[in-house]
């Protein structure tokens, strides 16, 4: 199947880019900011601790559950005309989270919130790929990776600054302008993309939908050991969903779950390195606020000061990461990057108890750095290897590596707090490392494949 190039952006692949940044950057921020007043939320919605962790849950099982479905649909309408009718939910979820009066009515919202998001991150390398030109797509891919690392960087302060000036609620408001502005871009500045005839498989999105619910939360709840038998019982379920899911696509040229696109072995690397690269960054990011609070004693403002090293040395290095993904290979700077990535983390691992506040930041600002190097290159080489008529889906896939990576570290966190007595969060740090480094060794086997960075184009 090929598919007719879309017409050049209106005003240049530049502000195209800035539509699409600006995109990817609220949905971060839609995601992000909601963390750090959870305690509030929760206290004031009347709900227990563990139950308002559904306020962050909803949003990821909702786009976990509906990325592939949502990539595939934007195959049928354009992928422009999806990041609009992304940008259209998430204002709807925002303004029902900011009138939510109970915690069911909050998780709704949330997942009406997830599902926008979904909709803007089902689309956003396909977007990349259609206005930038082939030399240039690693420096867009790198830009929208900057999005991502800003949006985490600026979350805590963004957050802060609206709980000072007024009630949470306003946490979710704030999209609306932000949401209009950024649909204004996109409606301007992004070409016009036609999509191509697609039938939509109902028995595929329903088993899809079974599979990531039934097997993420029965995985969550075997990690933190409630209720056993029914979260084996859930995962069991997610599985014969995948498998039945399997079977009924094996055959389709162009199925929803991409198994034509797994076929590739660049882009089957690509995935199982991003997958396992996002697991190692969750080990780190949810273990490590315990390790300075417990065996650092830093205050919960000090923690996040100390962690923005990470973030912030990604953004510092977005740009070169950019220029470099379009000029090396992925398998040398992924691997590099990762290797990186997983020394910061074992350096984290053997601070001595008594370091002080910059002998624990440039130890992250080192594995942020490293991880730079894995983002970009990384995505750039799924997008390439797959062909331009199934780009939505490798930018589905894309997503569904990260938050699959991001749920599993935050499953595997959650196993080892509830299980390790001593230094937990040590623990945590160790598997971080070593998964790194696994990836890393994954990577290095497309070194193998020189060819493996050349843009299929049908």
């Amino acid at each position: 199947m090929t598919t007719s190039p879309p017409r050049p952006a209106p005003y240049g692949h530049v502000m195209a880019m800035a539509a699409i940044v600006m995109a990817v950057l609220l949905s971060v921020l839609d995601y992000a900011v909601a963390n750090i007043a959870l305690p509030t939320i929760t206290r004031e919605l009347g709900a227990s601790p563990s139950a308002g962790v559904w306020v962050v849950n909803a949003y990821q099982l909702a786009g976990c559950a509906l990325m592939l479905p949502l990539a595939t649909w934007s195959e049928k309408i354009g992928a422009v005309k999806l990041c609009q009718i992304g940008l259209v939910i998430l204002m709807a979820g925002s303004v029902l989270c900011a009138w939510a009066p109970n915690l069911p009515v909050m998780a709704v919202a949330r997942m009406t919130q997830g599902v926008g998001g979904a909709c803007i991150m089902a689309v956003y390398a396909a977007l990349v790929r259609a206005v930038c030109p082939p030399q240039r797509i690693g420096q867009g891919l790198a830009m929208t990776a900057l999005a991502t690392s800003l949006g985490v960087a600026l979350s805590p302060s963004v957050a802060a600054l609206i709980l000072m000036l007024g009630s949470w609620r306003w946490l979710f408001l704030f999209n609306l302008p932000c949401g209009l502005i950024t649909l204004a871009f996109v409606l301007k500045c992004l070409p016009p993309i036609q999509g191509q005839p697609r039938r939509m498989d109902g028995l595929a999105i329903g088993l899809n939908i079974v599979t990531f619910t039934a097997f993420l939360i029965g995985a969550d709840m075997l990690a933190h050991g409630e209720a056993a038998g029914i979260g084996a019982g859930l995962v069991l379920a997610g599985v014969v969903a995948m498998g039945v899911l399997v079977m009924h696509q094996k055959n389709m040229a162009t199925p929803m779950l991409p198994l034509d696109l797994l076929g590739i072995p660049a882009f089957c690397t690509g995935f199982v390195t991003c997958f396992l690269a996002y697991v190692a960054a969750n080990f780190y990011m949810i273990s490590i606020p315990f390790t300075l609070n417990g065996l650092f004693h830093r205050s919960a403002i000090e923690t996040g000061l100390l962690i923005m090293p990470w973030p912030g040395s990604m953004v510092l290095m977005a740009p070169v990461v950019g220029r470099l993904a379009d000029r090396y290979s992925a398998g040398c700077l992924v691997s590099i990057g990762l290797f990186m990535t997983g020394v910061g983390f074992l350096l984290v691992r053997l601070l001595p108890p008594d370091a002080g506040n910059l002998n624990i930041m440039w130890r992250f600002a080192v594995a942020g750095m490293g991880y730079s190097l894995f983002t970009s290159p990384n995505n750039r080489s799924m997008v390439v290897a797959s062909p331009a008529s199934r780009s939505s889906s490798a930018s589905g896939m894309i997503s569904i590596s990260r938050i699959l990576g991001q749920t599993f570290g935050a499953i595997g966190v959650a196993f080892i707090l509830a299980r390790v007595r001593v230094n937990p969060a040590l623990h945590c740090l160790e598997w971080a490392t070593a998964t790194a480094w696994v990836a890393a060794l994954i990577s290095a086997s497309r070194l193998r494949r020189p060819q493996a960075g050349r843009m299929v184009s049908s």
